[in-house]
């Protein structure tokens, strides 16, 4: 809303000309609504705008806009404006940045990083993409069992000004290995006098660096932490994720769960910033495979074209049943991909979903079928067709069912996303599947 409001403005003083007063105008601005502007702004403009912000505002302001414009801000400023903008850039958001850009600008810009930024982004860098090692944060207070409570506030006064968060202080040894975690709160109210050791429970938890993101995500919710240490191999303290970090992780995977569920390969960046080109290649490969797949569907019609002919009335009923198996299916499947993201569902429970779901199929067709076996008879008066409808019905409804809730298990156990089990993906499956149970039935109820 501010920036609708006050664009015009700023693209006048822009026009006039009026660097001063632009200047005193972006300085009250908060960081993501100055991003936002940016990104509506001609590239000239977006530069010229973007060397007037002060250089902390830069930082945070460049952290916010997307990829693509921060690739054309930094070929067009200069060399001192990039290393100040990169060096106050936050450690992670700095590792975010060197993973989408391309890989001649990266090197021109860790070639301008003081040795000790450089060496924390490589660091950074070396860790499987999608780990906790590339989201932490080296920005944390430490201190040491041997100290003093009053040495330790002391610590955390000089050192948590440039800290992701002091909610939680980490006590290392001499070694650095991780020996507990304690809220600020707790030595605020000890004792000055008294050692940090005679606090500490030595109950915490920790990741592993090398641990997928989404298990850090299941572990700060279990939780409830602000925070969580990440580890290596030998226990040493590398870094931290806050729980900001995992939200924006979370809505990453959540897009890209509901991306993969319209059948769209994931676009890894915003809407607003992908071009028409990379969505037609995200989306084409699915929509041809179903496409191909509709042909089985086709292929099935075409088998029982004799079945039809000599009973037209069935022709008409196939759209309402493969529409409520696809339904059907769908809904299993959504409940079940969202239950074992949650961690409500373990593979272990495989069992008990099938009995709970086979239950669940049955009401569901015993209620369609009867619905429309009424529906169907009141419509064509024959009672023989309105049985193969209704049976057609109880049995696809419980297939769907089925299919819906073991699909995504089985998925899961052989390591891929449940989430590609998507709703058009389903439809297809029961298409071809309700189409072969109806023509069944009706052959076997009517003898054609």
């Amino acid at each position: 809303m501010l920036k609708k409001l006050l664009k015009p403005k700023i693209e006048e003083l822009i026009k006039q000309k009026d660097w001063r007063r632009l200047k005193q105008v972006l300085s009250t601005w908060p960081g993501p609504d100055t991003a936002d502007l940016l990104e509506s702004l001609e590239q000239e403009d977006m530069v010229i705008v973007f060397r007037l912000l002060p250089r902390q505002l830069a930082a945070d302001v460049f952290s916010e806009i997307d990829v693509d414009k921060q690739t054309d801000l930094l070929q067009q400023i200069s060399n001192e404006r990039i290393r100040d903008i990169i060096s106050e850039l936050a450690p992670d958001d700095r590792t975010e940045l060197f993973e989408e850009l391309p890989g001649k600008i990266t090197q021109r810009i860790l070639n301008l990083l003081p040795p000790e930024d450089r060496k924390e982004t490589l660091q950074l860098l070396g860790y499987p993409e999608d780990s906790l090692g590339r989201l932490m944060t080296p920005d944390y207070v430490a201190i040491r069992a041997y100290w003093t409570i009053q040495e330790a506030l002391e610590h955390i006064r000089q050192y948590g000004r440039d800290a992701e968060t002091i909610n939680m202080v980490y006590v290392v040894d001499e070694n650095g290995h991780l020996i507990d975690d304690i809220p600020l709160r707790r030595l605020i109210l000890a004792d000055p006098q008294h050692k940090v050791e005679s606090i500490m429970d030595k109950r915490f938890i920790a990741i592993l660096a090398s641990e997928d993101q989404e298990q850090g995500i299941k572990i700060i919710e279990q939780y409830n932490l602000v925070a969580l240490p990440v580890v290596d191999s030998e226990n040493v303290l590398l870094g931290i994720v806050t729980v900001d970090d995992i939200l924006d992780v979370l809505e990453e995977e959540i897009t890209e769960d509901v991306q993969k569920g319209a059948s769209v390969a994931p676009l890894d960046m915003s809407y607003s910033a992908v071009s028409a080109w990379r969505l037609y290649h995200k989306r084409i490969v699915w929509l041809l495979l179903l496409a191909f797949a509709g042909f089985l569907s086709g292929n099935v019609i075409a088998a029982f074209e004799e079945t039809i002919g000599t009973i037209i009335a069935l022709a008409f009923f196939i759209p309402v049943l493969i529409g409520t198996g696809g339904n059907t299916g769908t809904q299993s499947a959504t409940l079940i991909i969202r239950a074992i993201a949650t961690g409500d569902l373990t593979l272990k429970k495989w069992f008990s979903v099938m009995k709970k779901e086979l239950l669940v199929g049955i009401l569901l067709g015993t209620s369609l079928g009867v619905v429309l076996y009424l529906l169907s008879y009141f419509w064509k008066g024959n009672p023989e067709i309105s049985l193969v409808v209704g049976m057609s019905v109880v049995a696809i409804a419980l297939c769907a069912n089925l299919v819906g809730s073991l699909l995504p298990i089985v998925l899961t156990k052989l390591k891929l996303d449940p989430a590609v089990v998507s709703s058009p993906l389903i439809t297809t499956i029961m298409d071809v599947t309700g189409l072969l149970i109806y023509f069944s039935i009706a052959i076997w109820l009517l003898k054609v």
